[in-house]
């Protein structure tokens, strides 16, 4: 006897889901799969990895987009609906000092991203670093590239310490068709999602281990 599918909101073209769960050595991702089956309705597919290793639901269940990422023991699944192969991407990471953010700013993003952190209070930097990597981080994920595309050929302004799309390189492009929102999920942790068309409703829901 199957059991009866985990109830989820009602998802519309005008909202991304995340939940928050425990990662907790990957029952965070057993959660995820259950949710997203839910999600998928009747006849959901098992999960597959794309062409570069994406999770995603084949045909016709692709118009269901998804990612997950985790950090420590926090754990984040997005969730959108769109046309099919819609893709939405998620980041978070966990605030801990990183004494080579600067170091790895030179060697992997934008020259103008690394000249923006060096302008920063120090005691600022290291929350600049971490909202830039987040953020490109959940754009090349939901684009599926990952990190192998470069992140540097995402770069982003930080008006007010919130990253802007400035200029994306190759199919990735353009920057302004894509939306990219930071979530705010209390202290210590930095967060954001990302999608590509019209602005949404971004609503966060937590899933109890």
């Amino acid at each position: 006897m199957s059991e009866a599918p985990l109830p989820v909101p009602a998802l519309d073209h005008d909202e991304i889901h995340i939940w928050r769960t425990r990662w907790s050595g990957g029952a965070g991702e057993v959660a995820f799969a259950s949710l997203l089956a839910a999600y998928a309705g009747p006849g959901a597919p098992p999960i597959q990895r794309g062409e570069r290793g994406k999770p995603c639901f084949p045909p016709p269940f692709d118009t269901l987009g998804f990612n997950w990422s985790h950090s420590g023991d926090v754990a984040l699944l997005a969730v959108g609906r769109g046309q099919a192969g819609f893709e939405v991407g998620v980041d978070v990471e966990t605030v801990r000092p990183r004494a080579r953010a600067l170091e790895l700013s030179k060697r992997f993003f934008a020259p103008d991203e690394t000249a923006m952190l060096v302008a920063l209070p120090e005691a600022e930097r290291l929350g600049g670093f971490l909202t830039l990597w987040t953020a490109k981080e959940a754009v090349l994920k939901a684009h599926g590239g990952g990190l192998s595309y470069g992140l540097h050929r995402v770069s982003f302004s930080l008006p007010g310490g919130v990253a802007t799309p400035g200029h994306f390189e190759g199919d990735v492009g353009p920057a302004p068709g894509w939306r990219v929102q930071p979530l705010l999920l209390g202290d210590g942790l930095v967060s954001a999602v990302a999608w590509r068309g019209h602005e949404r409703n971004v609503r966060v829901f937590t899933f109890p281990l």
